[in-house]
């Protein structure tokens, strides 16, 4: 589709995955309060995709006060796939034309390209040109989001790879080396991947109970890295859903932790699918796997 290479980005993503790989011979080393907090940091970061960038200001499917947005904003810049509104938007892009040359991560390509070789080429022209139909102006109307766009930079330098490094060395003793490369290398890189299968993995493999003629699955291993994300037939069913599933005993932390945060009194409006309409669209569109 005479999309050019970013050769920066094959390089940059290259180097990361080498380091991660290094990384894994230092496990045995740590302390492990630093394999501990290395964990505490993945969750930080999943956060601030799954209930930040993606349930609460993608999709706008609860309301958070400002205290909550704070977190989930340095939690998000933790995670380092571009700001907010930028994460944002492709992401709206995403549902509004899945699967589509409009598509950012367009799994009809290829696990490879909608996992991480998207990010290895240009935008195809559609994702551009019909992206520029949507409306982000809520996005930019939340001083947060501007906030954080505005000193993106800055902010990922301290909570990706300073204070994740900072920490283990100055509480318990911990190397430099050894903080950096597994707090912030090993736990960053794992957390990018296990985002990406949301966009891969989970658009291939699964079984489809609510649309059968949409591509995207409902996948375990991924709902079990990805905190809850991996219900993913029904959230491009349900997009509008804050549980991104349906309720009951289902494993889903991001859900418990937006309803800890309601419980809090920091989360309000929480949409969701009625029971009825859920079952209505099983019946009329489901695969009859549940």
């Amino acid at each position: 589709g005479g999309q050019a290479i970013v050769w920066r980005n094959v390089v940059l993503m290259g180097l990361l995955h080498l380091g991660a790989v290094y990384a894994l011979s230092l496990v045995p080393r740590a302390h492990i309060l630093t394999l501990l907090w290395a964990y505490f940091c993945f969750l930080m970061t999943a956060l601030g995709v799954t209930a930040g960038a993606h349930r609460l200001w993608s999709h706008r499917s609860y309301k958070a006060k400002l205290p909550l947005r704070i977190f989930l904003a340095a939690a998000n810049s933790m995670a380092f796939q571009n700001d907010i509104y930028e994460w944002s938007r492709d992401h709206r892009v995403h549902h509004k034309y899945s699967e589509t040359d409009a598509d950012p991560h367009n799994a009809r390509r290829g696990f490879f390209f909608s996992h991480i070789g998207w990010l290895f080429m240009r935008k195809h022209r559609d994702v551009i040109e019909k992206g520029r139909k949507l409306d982000f102006t809520d996005l930019l109307d939340d001083p947060v989001v501007r906030f954080q766009r505005k000193y993106y930079k800055s902010s990922v330098v301290l909570m990706c790879f300073v204070i994740p490094t900072v920490v283990p060395w100055y509480l318990w003793g911990e190397s430099l080396w050894n903080a950096y490369f597994l707090a912030s290398i090993l736990r960053y890189t794992i957390s990018l991947n296990v985002t990406w299968l949301v966009n891969s993995a989970a658009h291939m493999y699964g079984n489809r109970p609510y649309d059968k003629n949409i591509n995207p699955r409902q996948n375990t291993l991924v709902t079990l890295g990805a905190i809850g994300e991996g219900f993913h037939n029904y959230h491009h069913t349900f997009p509008f859903d804050y549980s991104a599933s349906e309720l009951g005993l289902k494993f889903n932390p991001t859900t418990w932790f937006i309803d800890f945060m309601f419980w809090l009194g920091l989360v309000t409006d929480r949409k969701q699918a009625p029971k009825e309409m859920i079952q209505a669209r099983k019946e009329r569109t489901g695969d009859g796997s549940a």
